[in-house]
């Protein structure tokens, strides 16, 4: 038996045919659909990127203990528990946040891995010409973009390195991915995540896929939305949506590339075959840009998925059951035959694949000390912190920010029992260096109906809805052992 997997970061699902959209140029995310299970309740659960990845290899929550994380000593890793099941596992990826302090563990799990260099602002090549800038940043406030001018200014020198689309990191990503997939068709026992940072921001593509679309005139280029409120003009709106819509256009097409080599080689009879993402992203719906700061709302959280298990031989079907990234670890381990730990709390997906049997009721989701959501599929309760006052901490035997090392925090931390999944070993307790609430407290508590109200435009009032997802999400918390501050800081 063989894998793949095509991983796609910041994948908005309002974007593809799939699911409703009738203007973006993507027929291959078309014809990928006739060829697999398409999931129409498919969530996120810990964001944004390096959390969703984590959950990727534990198959469980991260996000109630720590937020931007490499794997951890105690940590399960479904590509390594492969690799030592005898299957070989390969990683293709321009995701740069694997080569950082905060993600350097993630790659090293797997048989084999490849990097392509490049992708938003990477410390990738050297050029010190003073005149070199990029002019297509939105970023409002000063500070922040005296802060991040020594990324743009990376970014305008790795283009000069990616001047076309044969030169791009998604397709130089794709083109390993195909060379693994024509070396070892022929052969048995192997996963691969071909894994692209695209549509991910900026957006810089290329004419062949911005043709497709009509861009308003705006007088200047645009491509790097900034995690803020949006203060652009409808036009300058429409503008940065065609362009994640070209960038779409560009994933469609290497996409299809994956799909014409196993039409070539018949491997639909013994490959799985799952498309994801590992989180959504705001194009200016609910007012906002991009994620992180903002509620989880739909377009974040709510993630497309496509499955193809050859055992099942199921396709251009959908099935409506919760699922969530947390259940593809055990979905991979299932199907290679080997066992899936018992930390892990996803649950494989075989059987909802292949009749839309449930896999659970309720779904939690969220980023480390912001805002508690859960959701049965149709309602969505989006919980603030009832005592903000109450501190956070963080838990961890790898103390690493995203892109650098923790430091002066540290002299605050003091060793804390074991959890239930870290395998006996005590973990340092450090206290949460940055509040992650001060935006979403602004919105309060918020319950919403999908079904009636699928933009979450009118936030409802039901206690017995809320009293109902307030119980499911204590008992979660409790079967995640999540710290006993989270409860009182939540009011649970």
């Amino acid at each position: 038996m063989k894998a793949i997997m095509v991983m796609f970061d910041s994948l908005n699902r309002r974007f593809l045919p799939p699911y409703g959209c009738d203007w973006v140029d993507a027929p291959n995310f078309r014809r990928l659909a006739e060829r697999t299970v398409c999931f129409s309740n498919a969530y996120a659960g810990s964001l944004p990127c390096m959390p969703a990845r984590r959950e990727l290899h534990t198959g469980r929550y991260n996000f109630l203990h720590r937020y931007w994380s490499p794997l951890e000593p105690f940590d399960d890793s479904m590509p390594q528990l492969l690799d030592e099941a005898g299957i070989h596992t390969h990683l293709i990826s321009d995701h740069g946040h694997y080569w950082e302090d905060g993600g350097a563990t993630y790659h090293t799990r797997y048989s084999t891995w490849e990097c392509v260099r490049g992708q938003e602002g990477d410390h990738w090549k050297g050029n010190l010409d003073p005149g070199i800038r990029l002019e297509t940043n939105l970023d409002h406030d000063p500070a922040v973009v005296a802060r991040r001018q020594k990324g743009y200014r990376q970014e305008a020198v790795n283009r000069s390195y990616r001047k076309d689309s044969l030169h791009s990191c998604q397709r130089q990503t794709f083109d390993g991915g195909l060379e693994f997939m024509e070396t070892n068709h022929g052969y048995d026992n192997w996963f691969l995540q071909i894994e692209s940072f695209d549509p991910h921001e900026p957006f810089y593509t290329f004419e062949e896929y911005l043709e497709r679309y009509q861009l308003p005139e705006i007088g200047r280029d645009l491509d790097w939305p900034p995690y803020d409120r949006v203060k652009e003009t409808p036009d300058e709106v429409e503008y940065l949506r065609k362009k994640y819509a070209a960038m779409i256009s560009m994933c469609d097409e290497n996409l299809g590339r994956v799909l014409d080599l196993m039409d070539r080689y018949d491997m639909w009879k013994d490959t799985m075959l799952i498309v994801n993402t590992d989180h959504g992203y705001l194009l200016g719906e609910h007012g906002w840009w991009a994620k992180n700061i903002m509620p989880c709302y739909d377009e974040i959280v709510h993630i497309p998925l496509f499955i193809w298990d050859p055992r099942s031989g199921i396709c251009g079907e959908r099935r409506e059951s919760l699922v969530q990234t947390i259940d593809l670890a055990p979905t991979l381990l299932e199907y290679f035959g080997c066992p899936v730990p018992k930390d892990m709390t996803g649950k494989s997906l075989c059987g909802t694949i292949r009749s839309d049997a449930p896999v659970r009721e309720y779904a939690l989701f969220g980023y480390h000390g912001n805002q508690l959501n859960i959701t049965d599929g149709r309602y969505v309760y989006m919980r603030n912190a009832v005592h903000p006052e109450v501190p956070l901490y963080e838990y961890t035997l790898m103390p690493n920010y995203m892109n650098k090392r923790m430091s002066e925090v540290l002299k605050e931390a003091v060793l804390a029992e074991p959890f239930s999944f870290t395998k006996g070993m005590p973990v340092l307790k450090i206290p949460m260096s940055v509040d992650m609430s001060a935006v979403t407290a602004a919105y309060g508590t918020q319950l919403f109906d999908l079904e009636k109200d699928p933009k979450q435009e009118h936030p409802i009032h039901d206690a017995v809805q809320e009293e109902r997802l307030t119980q499911a999400m204590r008992r979660l918390l409790e079967e995640h052992d999540a710290p006993e501050e989270l409860y009182e800081r939540m009011g649970l």
